[in-house]
């Protein structure tokens, strides 16, 4: 199995991604070259991460018959302070949103997802750790 995408160049470090008909652009701030139109490289890696694991996450909840009302996914990335400035640790924050919700099954799900459906993680895994935490409102 194979995943592609294709960049492309526009101007100065604004590039136009595209991915299955569905594009992004991603560019640098001006004092980088860039024009600040778009999202930056490396919070698309945390983005990547929230989605995936979201999906999941939502999909496994919605077998266990868990009624969530709303869900977030906040994903913090600690970086190296000099150039490559590459991710040393990742941390996951879920905030679940329902009524009296299970919190045995919101980790269940969540740990599913770590460790068996998400291929983002599974691929950052391998070179740095990533750990999560649970806060639940009551809505």
């Amino acid at each position: 199995m194979k995943r592609e995408v294709n960049v492309e160049w526009i101007d100065g470090i604004e590039f136009k991604g595209d991915s299955d008909g569905h594009q992004i652009v991603i560019d640098g701030p001006p004092e980088s070259g860039g024009k600040n139109n778009g999202m930056r490289p490396k919070p698309l890696m945390l983005m990547a991460l929230a989605g995936c694991t979201g999906m999941d996450v939502v999909s496994i909840l919605k077998k266990m018959k868990v009624d969530i009302k709303g869900m977030s996914i906040k994903v913090e990335g600690e970086m190296e302070e000099e150039p490559p400035k590459a991710f040393l640790s990742m941390h996951v924050i879920y905030t679940f949103k329902g009524k009296d919700l299970p919190v045995e099954k919101l980790e269940k799900a969540i740990n599913l997802s770590k460790e068996k459906y998400c291929g983002v993680s599974a691929t950052l895994m391998k070179v740095i750790p990533i750990t999560y935490e649970i806060q639940t409102v009551d809505a």
